[in-house]
């Protein structure tokens, strides 16, 4: 597998994580945000599905989602599951970055560019809501 197509698979798996972490973090949001998480959720959905399409074109064997995904700690009100947003779309834009970085043709290069600028302006969404200033970082994706 060349180094391109590893960094979309590893893309597709953080999209698996966060489709995952959503329905999560739907469960546990305030119900001010449901239009949000529903919006972010069908995203990394939409986001995912092309991931597996690309990888099954460029000839990749695209593995199944795990069963489960573990958080990194528990979640059970609004502010852990912002939380987990957070780590959510940090953790796919490092994945996306590395997809603009090693891609090898232009179109995957602009696709990577498209998610991880998706990336940060959902982590930037989540970090207003916690209340962090400022809210972006310099450098999305960055690890």
């Amino acid at each position: 597998m060349s180094t391109d197509q590893q960094a979309l698979l590893d893309a597709l798996n953080a999209e698996y994580t966060a489709v995952y972490a959503y329905g999560l973090i739907a469960a546990y949001a305030s119900p001010e945000r449901a239009k949000i998480v529903a919006e972010f959720t069908a995203t990394h959905r939409a986001r995912r599905d092309a991931t597996a399409d690309a990888l099954k074109a460029a000839g990749a064997s695209v593995p199944a989602p795990a069963a489960a995904y573990t958080p990194p700690s528990p979640v059970d009100d609004p502010i852990p599951a912002a939380k987990l947003a957070v780590t959510v779309e940090t953790d796919t834009a490092v994945a996306w970055r590395a997809v603009v970085e090693h891609s090898t043709t232009p179109d995957r290069r602009r696709t990577g560019t498209e998610a991880l600028t998706e990336c940060a302006i959902r982590l930037a969404t989540w970090q207003s809501i916690l209340g962090v200033n400022p809210a972006t970082t310099p450098f999305p994706g960055q690890p």
